[in-house]
């Protein structure tokens, strides 16, 4: 059985990680004999042409698509791709999206033939034992699917209690050497679930309310294993990584015991930390925590059943900066009974934890409280345009504040930091600026440049020179040129990004006849060429 697993474009502005539920799903499809590919249009540019070539060059027995609500528009258009291609290709949909809209998406689009609901690593082994029998398919827990025209929504599947007998989540399917040109963290889970009952999260009923932890040694094993791909940088995406301290103390003792040397970040709540156990996590070489605060107003974080108060965040907070740990505050605007003043209030607090911040606009995606029991809240959601669900603009209005006096209050805090910045750029364009500035300025750059270069595909779409072309040039010069031409960017810049890829053996040069190639490697320890177990 051949299956092409596919990660729908994101926004690289939202620093993805690389997609591990896939990779969870990949080791899953793999321990039943699957072959399994993943084509990945996070970080390279995606095309229906593009996409019909790759099915054509793996001629796949199914097709999985994941998603969330904020790319589902993306993902219905892969389906939709891969259903013209060859009608004969199941496909299958995933993500936390389509676990809690499966009805109206079947009915809406017939393209897609099986949603697997919540965990999916148990039932996409189960599915494989019978994925060619439909008359079987209500056998399977967890799945939703059409029968005769109508939607079968099956059993729901007990949650995975051992996350231990899971197989290590697939990293090789992955583009490894792009994702370190993106230089995002690489995302780890540790456990699954949450005890608390947040309107706005979906996370709960994804994972279910009973904390489930991996033991520690297991835990370090796949640490050990992402650090050999020469990631950098892990971040522990576990809803609440600090759920449980004993259990926090045992892996830090674990990855103090094995010597692995990391940078690490984690989710934290600010009602379930303290600086003994800030200090333990700092020891095994934690640096940064982000809270998700949500508002500076008591009665609405009584509201949205946050569970912590203000006084919670000043001690979590303070307890960060005596660790040494980097604090990282999260808020969101355009809450359940949102107005002027509780918008002033959040502003305040946020500004008195000296801290770095940030604003959300609420998104009330399918499976939340709040989007579930809305006539019971102060809110009018304005659209189902699910492409506007990325948390960037206001899709909703309460009895005081229109989506427009939402907005403004976010743009009013871009402004300020964007005038920060303009300073910070112009300071650095006159030699006036400090080291920590300079670096940050020629980071972004960077940045903007690598988003550039995998979300346009510059390097495999410009990236072939005639032998007579080179003599006597430097090919990385060569490249740099083209690749500058079409950004507009500052050659100099070009020329030290695309060598560092160079150097990291991110890209490669090989003689194809009478021309010179790049392209991507697999990872940067590939001599296996532009394609391995990932496309792109």
């Amino acid at each position: 059985m051949k299956v092409a697993l596919v990660a729908p474009p994101y926004p690289l502005e939202e620093a993805p990680s690389p997609p591990l539920g896939i990779c969870y799903i990949a080791s899953s499809l793999e321990a039943m004999g699957a072959e399994v590919i993943l084509i990945d249009y996070i970080v390279s540019r995606y095309s229906r042409e593009k996409l019909t070539k790759e099915l054509e060059s793996f001629r796949p027995d199914i097709v999985g698509v994941t998603s969330v609500t904020m790319n589902f528009p993306q993902a219905v258009d892969i389906v939709k791709t891969t259903k013209a291609y060859d009608p004969s290709i199941i496909t299958m949909m995933g993500g936390p999206h389509v676990s809690f809209d499966a009805m109206s998406t079947l009915i809406k689009y017939p393209e897609i033939d099986i949603i697997v609901m919540g965990e999916g690593e148990r039932t996409v082994m189960e599915l494989m034992q019978c994925i060619r029998e439909k008359d079987s398919w209500n056998k399977v827990d967890g799945i939703a699917f059409k029968k005769d025209g109508q939607v079968v929504i099956t059993r729901p599947r007990e949650l995975i209690r051992d996350l231990d007998s899971l197989p290590m989540p697939d990293r090789d399917i992955l583009p490894v050497s792009r994702y370190l040109a993106l230089g995002f963290p690489v995302s780890i889970t540790t456990s699954r679930g949450c005890p608390y009952q947040c309107i706005f999260c979906v996370g709960r009923r994804m994972v279910g309310n009973r904390i489930r932890v991996r033991t520690a040694p297991h835990v370090a094993d796949e640490i050990e294993q992402i650090l050999s791909y020469d990631f950098p940088r892990i971040n522990i995406a576990d809803d609440l990584f600090t759920a449980n301290r004993k259990w926090v103390t045992e892996l830090c003792t674990e990855i103090k015991k094995r010597g692995l040397k990391f940078s690490w970040s984690a989710f934290a709540r600010v009602n379930t930390v303290d600086r003994e156990l800030l200090e333990t996590m700092r020891e095994a070489g934690c640096d940064t925590v982000s809270f998700g605060i949500e508002s500076g107003n008591p009665e609405m974080l009584k509201r949205i059943k946050k569970g912590i108060t203000l006084e919670h965040a000043r001690k979590a907070v303070k307890a960060c900066k005596e660790a040494g740990i980097t604090a990282h505050a999260s808020f969101i605007v355009g809450l359940p009974g949102e107005t002027r003043e509780t918008l002033r209030e959040t502003s305040e607090f946020a500004e008195s934890l000296d801290i770095a911040y940030g604003y959300h606009f609420l998104a009330p995606f399918p499976g939340t409280t709040v989007r579930d029991e809305i006539d019971r809240f102060d809110l009018e959601i304005l659209t189902d345009d699910w492409s506007r669900y990325d948390a960037n603009s206001a899709i909703v209005r309460t009895s005081s504040l229109s989506p427009e006096e939402i907005n403004e209050f976010v743009a009013e805090f871009e402004r300020k930091n964007q005038k920060e910045w303009e300073e910070t750029e112009k300071r650095c364009s006159q030699d006036e600026c400090g080291p920590d500035e300079y670096l940050r300025v020629e980071g972004y750059k960077k940045m903007q440049l690598v988003y550039r270069v995998l979300s346009e595909d510059l390097i495999e779409g410009h990236s072939t020179f005639p032998m007579e072309e080179i003599q006597g040039q430097s090919p990385v010069k060569l490249l740099s040129q083209k690749i500058a031409g079409i950004t507009g960017m500052d050659q100099s810049t070009v020329e030290r990004t695309v060598g560092l890829f160079v150097d990291n053996g991110y890209i490669r040069s090989r003689k194809a006849g009478n021309k010179l190639v790049w392209y991507w490697t697999h990872n940067k320890k590939s001599e296996s060429g532009p394609r391995s177990k990932a496309a792109c």
